[in-house]
């Protein structure tokens, strides 16, 4: 017989306790005590990029433990993550939010992405972190590696690609810190490799990224973001991104292996 839900939710108070609702064997729980470790001494790191005056700063652990929630269950869009994080229970205990805490609104990462996390560089920080936590495990062997590189589109028009001597860099549009960075390269770059090709075009608004058909066969702006693996249990032990260049992916071989060897 059909029964009718006859319940109002119109109890005065209700007594909940997050910490009982995550089962023992959730991979967050699983994961937490590792990561708590890894982020002890993040704030520490962070201090001197944060200003003691203005509006209250979102702490830092808590937009770290967002993103590895993101990295873990394929959240790729921050707007989205913000969203699940607000909704799933098990994502809010993990990132110590209470019911009724706010969860951060999604353009803080973009902003601390390109601020104080790269000055400090502090996505590398928890990058070595977690890879010596896994050799703590004995899940890296160090006996054997692979390289491996996915392509990522830039944030740059297909149809926008001018050569490189036809863009005027001073105009106000161009005054972006792509830009900058771009320009900064080439003063550093003094005396170009002869084996090295000069890009054919290049974007205006993302003159770093390179001219490139090897994502899907649609020829677009791109980086490529280059793994090298330990195969024992496929341990990413370090990571570089770069211009969807063969040139720049060999170069990004060596420094990935050499920086591995010392570190």
């Amino acid at each position: 017989m059909m029964g009718r839900q006859i319940g109002d939710q119109s109890q005065l108070f209700d007594l909940f306790n997050l910490e009982r609702r995550i089962p023992a064997g959730h991979l967050l729980r699983r994961i937490n005590p590792v990561v708590t470790g890894i982020l002890g001494e993040l704030r520490e790191k962070l201090e001197p990029f944060y200003s003691e005056i203005g509006r209250p700063s979102i702490d830092p652990e808590l937009m770290i433990r967002m993103l590895i929630v993101g990295y873990c269950y394929g959240i790729r869009f921050e707007r989205k993550l913000c969203e699940e994080v607000e909704l799933h229970l098990a994502y809010r205990w993990f990132c110590r939010l209470d019911l009724d805490d706010k969860v951060p609104d999604h353009s803080t990462f973009s902003v601390n992405r390109h601020g104080r996390f790269r000055d400090s560089d502090i996505l590398r920080h928890v990058f070595e972190a977690v890879v010596r936590a896994c050799m703590d495990a004995g899940s890296v062997k160090g006996e054997g590696f692979a390289v491996d590189a996915s392509v990522m589109e830039a944030d740059a028009s297909r149809y926008h690609g001018k050569a490189p001597d036809e863009v005027d860099w001073s105009m106000p549009q161009r005054q972006t810190r792509a830009v900058q960075e771009y320009l900064a390269g080439l003063d550093v770059d003094a005396h170009p490799n002869a084996d090295r090709k000069p890009p054919k075009l290049i974007s205006p608004s993302d003159p770093c990224s390179a001219w490139t058909a090897k994502a899907n066969k649609r020829v677009q702006f791109g980086y490529g973001l280059n793994y090298l693996i330990d195969i024992a249990n496929a341990v990413i032990v370090d990571v570089e991104a770069t211009p969807t260049r063969t040139y720049d992916e060999v170069a990004a071989t060596k420094t990935m292996i050499t920086r591995t060897e010392q570190r």
